[in-house]
């Protein structure tokens, strides 16, 4: 019983249901769009309001995940979130409408804030003081390797079933989550004081507490706006204006997906040896300089930048999640982490029609990739206003 509930189980865990609320929860459907909007026959635009139900339920979740870790354990929260987003796959896997699958991936998109806030924190409490930044760099490794696995489930299902195949892919995936649910029930524990519901609305007053609270949040939003102009169109970009075949444009979206699972450890390694500050303003330098080779269009230089621009999709939330987690109190973690992620989740909001608008009156996406790399120099510029740390506290 030790070893089941020992503390890398723990962290293993955290890091498979931090796959099934954000991987399958999130972003399967925007590998699965082509299919649903075949299959169930409708129009661009109502796709695209079954994907705003899920990321505006995540936006509107964030303010009920301040209020509730203010009074609830964040490893309630947690288990909250994780049932949340196994409810909302099972519904998806049975929808047989754009109303009923927008409602699931609403439902999903709930789970998926109500998991990810509370959950860096329980998986770097079960581990020893100098192996909790690795904790939460996992987690962010097991949302890369979801993303991968339902990309490449997708690909096997769609080329024997048809576009169909969503249906299937959403049935796998709740099988998978209801695993993990189970699992996540019997083995995660987390000690923590009754929290005093002071984190005031939205979880500010929390975060306010936080040393150099604005230069966080200020990063955190430049990532959340910067990487969607860049994830969200990085194929229509790579084909339309590089002239890439899709099959390539493909191989450049795995090839980032593949990094993404190793973005975060390698990086909280990193900041092992320089601190978070240092590392925070390094990832950002390299953002820019990874788009800018995605806009020659060269093809082997522009798979290297989408293996980079994928190692800084995972690091970069890692890092600034690390941060939140070392610098606020037990009862200050939720609220302020809360806070932090309702600037990025509007920030994300913002970006794909700010992209969209910028593309269509410049007739290429190369402005929009520029915005990105400029978004990149104003997160490093807030990186460097953060605190000089005491490397102790990181190594």
């Amino acid at each position: 019983m030790s070893l089941i509930r020992s503390g890398w189980t723990t962290v293993l865990l955290m890091a498979l249901a931090s796959a099934v609320a954000q991987s399958f929860g999130r972003f399967t459907y925007g590998i699965l769009l082509p299919a649903v909007r075949d299959d169930m026959g409708i129009t661009n635009t109502q796709a695209g309001f079954i994907a705003a139900a899920n990321v505006g339920a995540y936006l509107l979740a964030t303010l009920l995940v301040a209020w509730a870790t203010n009074r609830y354990l964040l490893l309630n929260v947690m288990r909250l979130g994780l049932i949340m987003a196994t409810l909302g796959l099972l519904l998806a896997s049975v929808s047989s409408s754009p109303l009923m699958l927008g409602m699931a991936l609403f439902i999903a998109g709930v789970g998926g804030a109500f998991l990810w806030i509370p959950a860096p924190v329980i998986a770097s409490a079960a581990l020893p003081q100098g192996r909790r930044p690795l904790a939460v760099g996992l987690m962010s490794s097991g949302i890369g390797l979801g993303i991968v696995f339902a990309s490449i489930l997708s690909g096997v299902l769609r080329s024997s079933e048809g576009d169909h195949a969503w249906s299937s892919v959403y049935q796998i995936q709740f099988c998978i989550a209801f695993l993990v649910l189970a699992g996540t029930l019997f083995v995660v524990r987390h000690d923590q004081a009754k929290p005093k519901g002071d984190g005031g609305i939205g979880g500010f007053s929390a975060l306010r507490r936080m040393r150099s609270w604005l230069p966080l949040i200020l990063a955190y939003a430049t990532f959340g706006f910067m990487y969607l102009l860049v994830i969200g169109f990085l194929t229509t970009r790579l084909e339309d204006d590089s002239a890439w075949t899709t099959n390539n444009a493909a191989v450049a979206f795995t090839l980032m997906g593949f990094a993404m699972i190793f973005g975060g450890p390698t990086f909280v390694a990193i900041s092992h040896r320089v601190g978070i500050r240092l590392t925070l303003s390094v990832a950002y330098g390299l953002w820019p300089v990874f788009v800018c080779i995605v806009l020659t269009g060269f093809y082997l230089p522009t798979l290297a930048a989408c293996i980079g621009l994928g190692l800084l999709f995972s690091a970069l939330p890692t890092l600034m999640t690390i941060y939140v987690v070392e610098n606020s109190t037990a009862e200050d973690y939720g609220p302020s982490f809360a806070a932090a992620t309702l600037t990025f989740g509007i920030a994300q909001t913002i970006a794909p029609p700010v992209g969209g608008f910028i593309a269509d009156l410049s007739g290429s996406f190369t402005l929009v990739f520029l915005l990105s790399a400029i978004m990149g120099v104003i997160g490093l510029l807030a990186s460097l206003r953060l605190p000089r740390p005491n490397l102790q506290e990181v190594t």
